[in-house]
């Protein structure tokens, strides 16, 4: 992958994917909300690509973070032993479409960018 443009789009495109797998870990939570004994899943990326970026890591260095399913062990279980709680479930899916729809926007952002550029070549 290249420093450049194409690797910011890659990035974009690597984020928008660990948004779509953050809605389908937390409809799996939803759906599991009542079943005796299953632990709350969650995915990181974003802190990981934080963390990398804040020792240092370029662009390039980053192209190998993938986002990743992990289970919940901070939040409390209930007596049955399940830690899903319906209302942090809601607002990750509240926050997680909002971050779906800031990756997009940057993305057609850096497309409409192309386009005026190509537009004004001619």
């Amino acid at each position: 992958m290249d420093a450049g443009a194409g690797g910011n789009v890659d990035l974009l495109m690597r984020l928008m994917s660990a948004s779509t797998e953050r809605a389908r870990v937390s409809s799996s939570n939803i759906a599991n909300a009542s079943t005796p004994g299953y632990r709350r899943q969650i995915v990181q990326f974003e802190n990981v690509l934080r963390d990398k970026i804040s020792q240092g890591a370029t662009l390039e260095d980053l192209s190998g973070i993938q986002p990743s399913v992990v289970e919940d062990t901070i939040s409390p279980g209930k007596p049955d032993g399940n830690n899903v709680n319906l209302e942090l479930e809601i607002n990750t899916e509240r926050q997680n479409r909002l971050l779906y729809e800031t990756y997009a926007a940057l993305l057609q952002s850096h497309f409409d960018m192309i386009e005026t550029s190509i537009q004004a070549g001619r």
